[in-house]
């Protein structure tokens, strides 16, 4: 499965990706994307960089990083620290036939400008 980045600057390839995105409500995950965030996860050994010209890493807490692209400002990756897996956003992936949402996460921080009504799981934290 390929995915990019806006300008291409950032290009990659993952061997396999779990089956479900998850909707993340947390007000890091809302400002850096400017509305939600929604990613699939894989493991970090899996993701092979056709090019990463563009990509920078930002420490957003002491528990977890964010990868974007610096020219365009995709957001692309989600890692917690010391984990084997990553979090890849949905929307990057060139394909997500087969992809679907499974639940929602930190709705107690979710924006009041918007409900919550797909019947999915949602929790109040991660």
């Amino acid at each position: 499965m390929k995915g990019r980045c806006e300008c291409d600057r950032v290009r990659f390839e993952v061997a396999a990706v779990r089956d479900t995105a998850t909707v993340c409500h947390c007000s890091q995950c809302r400002r850096t994307s400017g509305h939600l965030w929604s990613p699939t996860h894989s493991l970090y050994k899996a993701l092979q960089f056709e090019t990463k010209d563009g990509l920078e890493w930002y420490a957003s807490s002491e528990q977890a990083h964010r990868g974007f692209c610096l020219f365009c400002g995709s957001s692309l990756f989600y890692r917690m620290n010391g984990e084997d897996g990553i979090g890849i956003a949905a929307g990057c992936l060139e394909s997500t036939a087969g992809l679907r949402l499974g639940k929602h996460i930190f709705v107690a921080d979710k924006g009041c400008y918007y409900d919550i009504s797909d019947g999915l799981p949602a929790f109040e934290q991660g």
